[in-house]
């Protein structure tokens, strides 16, 4: 079982705008390599952060909507939201310990 939270076009104002904290967004697709490294990584800090963030992983290949959006042409690509703003976009893979640092700079 996935610790992340599926996201689609459908629920993803629900989960991630109207998230009453930190909300995490992972665009990903199934056929890419680095998306399934960033992937893992969140579902490791996930357990660690479940009381203080949301964070959630979108296939782009069927929820294009919200990437559409958001302006996404590039996976990985991880999007942090605060109050239904979008306020810090990763592209690409990162360390494990930078996305921990994110994570504690935007969620207090």
């Amino acid at each position: 079982m996935s610790n992340l939270l599926e996201i689609t076009d459908s629920n993803f104002e629900e989960i991630i705008l109207r998230a009453d904290r930190l909300a995490v967004l992972d665009f990903g697709a199934e056929w890419c390599a680095p998306c399934k490294k960033v992937e893992a990584m969140l579902e490791e800090l996930a357990p660690l952060w479940k009381d203080k963030i949301v964070i959630g992983s979108l296939d782009i290949a069927t929820s294009p909507e919200t990437a559409r959006r958001f302006g996404v042409l590039n996976i990985p690509q991880v999007l942090f939201f605060k109050n239904g703003s979008q306020v810090e976009t990763v592209i690409g893979v990162l360390p494990k310990a930078k996305f921990e640092e994110k994570l504690r700079n935007h969620a207090g």
